[in-house]
């Protein structure tokens, strides 16, 4: 009788935990299953698919938030009315990643974003009005040919005069093409792009800020596209080319979807009070303050993610992953080198760029696509994240050998 009982007991407790995985719609359930077994090799996108977020969707719906509709409308770095926020732990993901960048604590401003294409919106736009109301001249933005396409998208947004700089052959734009299309007579809008779209590039800045220093006369401001690699270089021995003093930079883009792993688009957007204090002012009453950023209604669930991370994972473990990240990427050259397979890397970089295989071995591996006549026309790539280890990459290299 007693072991019926735990057989129907256990039976029951089976049920209602099946019951708790399945949505109820056949349709969405079928679409969850294939995308988790996909994700095992989704090897083409700069995405963590190791998202750490367990333990905060427990706590979120157990503590009843998840029936709580927050709204971060507002500076995050003012006190205002609205109670139905997260602003104070903006405030805190602020101070905690601040000086990562080098960001003193009494020169800094930031929010976190909903995408790495909101902080660089924020940057362009920061940096076109403070180089206008310090200037009286409208700037001139120069990026390179390889960097993300949202930085052309949003200069048109904002009806920008844009100069598209020339890169090298592994991404990185040309001090000597910069100089080129130069013109000192108007302030500089510079984007950098640290990690550009396919190759991994990372701008020289010391070598284009050199080519700037020769015309002082010409007001500059720099804003760093840093959405992936801006994650887990302050965590790398390589830490000052994130650092705004050495590379003299006024504001950084930063995603929380790439390195970090918060499971839906979000960022980090940081720049010095010189460059807030010379914004637009928009006096709103209803927030108690003069609102400088873009955007009115902010997420207000992913700070909490963010502060979520910084508590659960923490500086120590974003260590260990970047090197780990950074010792595969180099382990998958180093095969596809064994093999004579046509392969690169850029210094830095998580990236591996490479021949395009066949299409069977791009879509089961998620590969993003690439192409450039000077590496022999039809590319893909695999962007090295935490879920992408040295056994994941051997599947890849055998599937290459068939």
């Amino acid at each position: 009788m007693k072991k019926r009982f735990f057989f129907l007991a256990t039976l029951f407790s089976v049920s209602l935990a099946l019951l708790a995985q399945s949505s109820g719609f056949k349709e969405l359930d079928e679409w969850a299953k294939q995308t988790k077994e996909e994700q095992k090799t989704f090897f083409g996108y700069p995405a963590n698919e190791q998202s750490p977020l367990q333990g905060f969707y427990e706590w979120y719906v157990s503590s009843g938030m998840c029936e709580v509709n927050m709204n971060n409308a507002g500076d995050p770095m003012t006190d205002h009315p609205n109670s139905m926020s997260s602003q104070r732990f903006e405030r805190e993901v602020i101070e905690f990643f601040a000086p990562l960048y080098d960001f003193k604590k009494d020169n800094v401003w930031g929010i976190v974003t909903h995408s790495g294409t909101d902080g660089n919106n924020h940057g362009i736009y920061f940096g076109a009005k403070y180089l206008y109301n310090t200037t009286g001249l409208k700037p001139i933005v120069y990026v390179s040919d390889e960097a993300h396409y949202s930085n052309l998208r949003l200069c048109d947004l904002q009806n920008l005069d844009v100069r598209i700089v020339k890169s090298d052959d592994m991404g990185r734009m040309i001090p000597e093409e910069l100089e080129n299309v130069l013109d000192p007579s108007r302030p500089a809008l510079m984007i950098y792009a640290m990690g550009s779209t396919f190759k991994g590039a990372i701008d020289d800045q010391e070598a284009l800020n050199a080519v700037l220093d020769k015309y002082p006369q010409m007001k500059v401001y720099r804003h760093i596209d840093a959405a992936l690699f801006g994650g887990y270089l302050p965590f790398t021995k390589y830490r000052d080319m994130v650092s705004c003093k050495k590379m003299r930079y006024q504001s950084i883009a930063i995603s929380g979807h790439k390195f970090f792993g918060i499971d839906s688009p979000s960022g980090l957007f940081l720049c010095t009070r010189e460059t807030y204090d010379n914004q637009n002012n928009f006096n709103v009453t209803y927030l108690n303050g003069n609102m400088r950023m873009i955007n009115c209604s902010r997420d207000a669930v992913q700070p909490i993610k963010f502060w979520w991370l910084i508590k659960t994972i923490g500086r120590d473990n974003w260590s260990k992953q970047a090197t780990q990240m950074l010792d595969c990427a180099d382990y998958l050259k180093a095969q596809l080198d064994k093999m004579n397979y046509p392969c690169w890397k850029n210094t830095y970089s998580n990236t591996v760029f490479f021949r395009r295989p066949s299409p069977e071995i791009v879509k089961h591996f998620n590969l993003a696509h690439g192409y450039d006549e000077r590496f022999g026309g039809e590319l893909a790539h695999i962007v090295v994240m935490q879920h992408v280890t040295k056994e994941k990459i051997d599947l890849f290299i055998e599937a290459l050998k068939k």
